[in-house]
């Protein structure tokens, strides 16, 4: 069986410009409020991880994130089980990523105010 290797986020960028995919597992709302500004990237929620893994090309390295690096290990782990031998699990996820200077979107923090405003008002 291939081992999965961790990669720092200054390495993991490096070799996504040579190539390397990234996939990302967090769900589309943490991904909503931040997201890795990267041109190749997959996302793909842990939770329909499995059903989708066959859509990740088994012929490129591919870089497994998240938010800190637990479920990112835990889907590398299966897309290795499944026979992905480039495997990689980013370290400390996008937190590490972030606090590097990789580049990051991130949408714009909303006011209580305007979030109640939004909750609340009528709708035609």
């Amino acid at each position: 069986m291939a081992r999965i290797k961790d990669v720092s986020p200054k390495n993991a960028y490096a070799m996504m410009k040579k190539g390397a995919l990234l996939v990302d597992v967090r769900t589309p709302h943490e991904i909503a409020r931040k997201s890795f500004d990267v041109q190749d990237i997959m996302e793909i929620p842990l939770s329909g991880f499995q059903q989708r893994m066959e859509e990740i090309p088994a012929t490129r390295k591919v870089i497994i994130a998240c938010r800190r690096g637990n479920r990112s290990l835990f889907a590398a782990r299966l897309l290795v089980n499944h026979g992905h031998r480039r495997v990689f699990n980013l370290e400390h996820g996008i937190i590490r990523w972030e606090k590097d200077g990789l580049p990051v979107t991130s949408r714009p923090k909303q006011s209580l105010l305007k979030k109640l405003l939004h909750l609340f008002r009528k709708r035609p």
